[in-house]
């Protein structure tokens, strides 16, 4: 038997989005987001299945929030819909939107819950979106200027914000392969919009500490990618793990956290941009101090140099048939050996444990925070009414277990939040994926809690992982 010590302070939490469970799509004066435009576009979602309802959060976040104290987290780890704040992305704030979030932060308060407050989390308004999107800087300039209307409307609320959840979503599911809103396949101009989210993440750090000072904590939750060369002894499959390496995480993190644009980056992106859109200053502006950074883990891949038979990948449900890796057309990622989650996703936590280190190692003294990190499963209730996901209870086990290895060895990993409280939107995925520790009867929106809520609230309770 193996023990894993999570004596608080550590955090242990619950982590949702907006988009995906809040619904009230048109009410409350909440203007459309790309996400409403993309879902209400054939072919887009599968199903044609959109947020319109979602799980009705929005009517029922009292309810929600009486679960997570049952389930006795420390913090939840929300994200506000920027649309629903600011219709138009700029200007106006929107009062029904901004009374909407202090009770949601209110009541957290109330059951001692701590909010920890994404504040985009790919929701952006669709009039910023008609003026350019992400492609443009004025973008960033009002990601700004909305983060720090944030922090007066609810700093009395909330001291933990994280400005961008998986930009690399944002910049290359959305602007590359296209699966994502606003559906753009464009590889050069991906490029272009993940400096814009960079952009957009120091200049909202600057302007939250200039509204709340030292009071605020801030961060960003990187999808952070750990890829393996499918033979460690070939030069060329060694190359083309560590070139998804720099286009998964040093597009982000040696920016956000050295101050650098990577040479490697701009070397492998050569043939789609000569990078002239990062002008004088602006690795400064990005180069903002973190209080943390939050780590959103999943799988693992394993890839290699392309062969003339390799077939090309899939880029999911909604696949364009453009790869979300500009510049990386060479290589091939292997098919995942099972088991794997009702994503196709591989079952790796080692992985994780390799992350951390890894992050811990090259960035000493900043310390790390799972903000996400969860699993699909087929689950479904028996005739009883229980949801037994016993898969989802093993892959949770697994990966706690990983994150305690990391803290054995050093790292300082100080919480995890699980993804997610609620079955949800799943994004192109429609509601056909589940990731929740409550089960969300979307017929009628009823919440039962899975196997998995008792498992992991007995962990909370005892602050021990036993492994056998």
């Amino acid at each position: 038997m193996t023990g894993y010590d999570f004596s608080a302070p550590f955090t242990f939490g619950v982590a949702t989005a907006a988009y995906q469970i809040e619904g009230a799509a048109a009410e409350g004066g909440r203007g459309p987001s790309i996400w409403d435009t993309f879902s209400h576009t054939p072919g887009r979602t599968l199903g044609g299945d959109t947020g319109d309802v979602a799980c009705d959060h929005y009517h029922r976040f009292a309810s929600d929030i009486a679960l997570m104290a049952e389930l006795g987290v420390n913090a939840y780890r929300m994200s506000i819909s920027w649309p629903r704040v600011q219709p138009e992305g700029t200007g106006r704030l929107n009062p029904e939107g901004i009374a909407f979030y202090r009770r949601v932060l209110t009541m957290l308060r109330e059951h001692g819950i701590r909010p920890v407050v994404t504040l985009y989390h790919w929701d952006l308004p669709q009039p910023l979106q008609d003026a350019g999107g992400w492609t443009v800087r004025e973008t960033a300039a009002a990601f700004a200027r909305y983060a720090a209307a944030m922090a007066r409307e609810f700093g009395d609320l909330a001291v933990d914000w994280t400005t961008l959840n998986e930009p690399w979503c944002t910049a290359f599911l959305g602007h590359c392969s296209g699966v994502h809103a606003p559906g753009v396949t464009d590889p050069a101009t991906s490029l272009l919009v993940a400096h814009h989210l960079n952009l957009a993440h120091g200049m909202a750090i600057a302007r939250i500490r200039g509204e709340l000072g030292s009071r605020a904590r801030c961060s960003v939750a990187l999808n952070l990618h750990v890829t393996r060369p499918a033979d460690p002894d070939d030069p060329a499959d060694v190359a083309a793990a560590e070139r998804i390496g720099t286009l998964g995480n040093d597009v982000f993190l040696a920016p956000m956290l050295e101050g650098r644009l990577p040479d490697a980056l701009v070397a492998a992106t050569s043939a789609l941009t000569d990078w002239s859109f990062v002008t004088d200053g602006d690795l400064a502006v990005i180069h903002q101090p973190l209080d943390l950074l939050g780590v959103n883990y999943y799988s693992s891949n394993v890839v290699r140099r392309r062969r003339a038979t390799d077939p090309r990948n899939s880029g999911g449900h909604g696949d364009t048939g453009v790869s979300p890796w500009p510049g990386c057309d060479d290589i091939t990622f292997l098919d995942p050996a099972g088991p794997l989650t009702a994503m196709g996703w591989n079952i790796d936590p080692d992985a994780l444990t390799e992350l951390l280190v890894g992050l811990g190692c090259r960035f000493p003294g900043l310390p790390l925070m799972i903000t996400e990190n969860g699993a699909a499963f087929p689950d479904g209730a028996d005739a009883e009414g229980r949801v037994e996901d016993v898969e989802r209870i093993g892959y949770l086990e697994q990966h706690l277990a990983a994150v305690g290895r990391a803290r054995q060895s050093g790292t300082d990993v100080r919480g995890y939040f699980l993804w997610s409280l609620l079955d949800n939107f799943e994004w192109s995925w429609g509601y056909t994926r589940r990731f929740g520790i409550v089960h969300v009867d979307y017929r009628t929106l009823r919440r039962t809690p899975k196997a998995s809520f008792a498992w992991y609230r007995d962990v909370i309770g005892s602050r021990v992982l036993t492994i056998d």
